[in-house]
């Protein structure tokens, strides 16, 4: 068996040259990769997904602005031109760091020289069960574009049904979790209902559509700087959106959600953005992967864990926050570190700012000691997020359609797609 075993021939790995496995197509580990780019090594990309995915815009997916081509890069295309990357299209399930073994979902195997894990977070439910199958969620492309159909076909309903009841159901949307997703998600469905369903859906003249954003804690953006919440809570409240504070949600079904203090609000539908966790493959599989100060994984040798999926600690002694910032950081000082060999300085992450967007010329952000909110935010907030989409092509397409939203203020992309089974042929002509 080869060190990369069941590469294609033209990857096979040269006599006496490393073989490096990076696990998820993330930022962290698509940045890794990429930087070990005409290193002395063979390198291998392995995720589940054949694309990168730009996550901090998932919810214009979800809130029929972008298209999901506009956000995802192909890794291949990613790779071209560089002879000691190649990626392989599959989930690894098992990890042996020991044996330097890594095992894929056909049950094939891959041996490394060194590992980089990087499979980043997934959802936390926090043990609720009932919770995590009624939500909706923000966290991959296909979640989005559920969520897109989802609402889409809420206010169909809503327009055909005459059951005074079910409509005001159709039209209740509930956010949990006020962090910059849940935040960004409302403040679009906002501006969605506001200037798209007056003119496309005349028939819903009966009870408003009500947003819901639920947060546990005492103020939303709470990583965020007080006077950013307080902002960004009155321009949500400005747009229409109930904002309801040390609110927590206590089960869901098809019909609403039940609240901590026994509140029930009749929803069709819940979006679930009020955290997530490590998605570690090790066999403890229990919270994120204890590493040092180089992101190297205790206790074995060749090794390496970043991103979400690591307990990587600040300079001020707190975990690292599971953002892409993060992320990309470490994926570029672990890919230094595997090329060049340990270093004596450890990691320290250089924090670039925070930024969230609420709506169209409204947002927030923090970089240092400065502070910005309202236009100069969401013009800083769209550079930033242009700056760092992948490839010139998608960059270009995004900033079109902003354009195009800035001046028509539409939501053009609002195809509701099904799947549906296949039916009898056609006859021939």
């Amino acid at each position: 068996m080869t060190q990369l075993d069941h590469v294609p021939t033209t990857t096979t790995p040269r006599r006496g040259r490393r073989s490096v496995v990076v696990v998820g197509a993330g930022f962290g580990g698509l940045q890794c990769a990429k930087a070990l780019r005409g290193a002395d090594a063979d390198v291998l990309l392995v995720d589940e997904r054949d694309y990168h995915l730009f996550t901090p815009l998932l919810y214009q997916v979800a809130s029929c602005l972008l298209n999901p081509s506009e956000i995802a890069a192909p890794v291949r295309k990613v790779f071209r031109g560089a002879p000691n990357l190649r990626f392989r299209q599959a989930r690894v399930v098992g990890v042996d760091l020991h044996g330097k073994r890594l095992t894929l979902d056909d049950s094939s195997e891959l041996h490394y020289d060194v590992c980089v894990l990087a499979t980043g977070s997934v959802n936390n439910y926090f043990g609720n069960a009932d919770v995590a199958r009624q939500a909706l969620n923000l966290k991959d492309l296909g979640s989005a574009l559920k969520l897109r159909n989802h609402v889409l076909e809420r206010f169909e309903h809503a327009a055909s049904t005459t059951d005074a009841a079910a409509r005001a159901r159709h039209l209740t949307f509930c956010v949990v979790g006020a962090g910059p997703t849940g935040v960004e998600y409302a403040g679009a469905l906002a501006e969605f209902v506001r200037l798209v369903v007056p003119d496309e859906y005349p028939e819903l003249d009966g009870p408003p559509v009500r947003i819901i954003l639920l947060e546990g804690g005492d103020r939303v953006l709470p990583t965020f700087k007080r006077r950013l919440s307080a902002y960004a809570q009155r321009q949500l409240e400005l747009r229409g959106v109930e904002v309801r504070l040390r609110t927590l949600v206590d089960s869901a079904d098809e019909v609403g959600v039940v609240l901590h203090d026994g509140t029930e609000l009749a929803t069709s539908t819940m979006v679930w953005t009020a955290g997530v966790r490590a998605a570690n493959l090790l066999p403890d599989g229990a919270g994120r992967i204890t590493v040092d100060d180089h992101f190297r994984i205790t206790g074995v040798e060749g090794a390496y864990a970043i991103g979400d999926v690591a307990a990587a600690l600040g300079a001020d002694g707190n975990p690292l926050p599971m953002l892409s910032p993060p992320a990309m950081q470490a994926g570029r000082f672990v890919a230094r570190e595997i090329v060049e060999g340990p270093s004596s300085r450890p990691f320290r992450y250089r924090d670039k700012g925070t930024l969230a967007t609420i709506g169209r010329t409204s947002a927030v952000g923090q970089v240092g000691p400065f502070t910005f909110t309202g236009f100069l935010g969401w013009v800083v907030w769209l550079v930033v997020h242009l700056y760092y989409l992948i490839g010139f092509e998608n960059r270009l397409q995004v900033l079109m359609r902003w354009a195009w939203y800035y001046v028509h203020l539409d939501r053009p992309v609002r195809i509701v797609i099904r799947a549906h089974p296949a039916g009898p042929a056609e006859p021939a002509p």
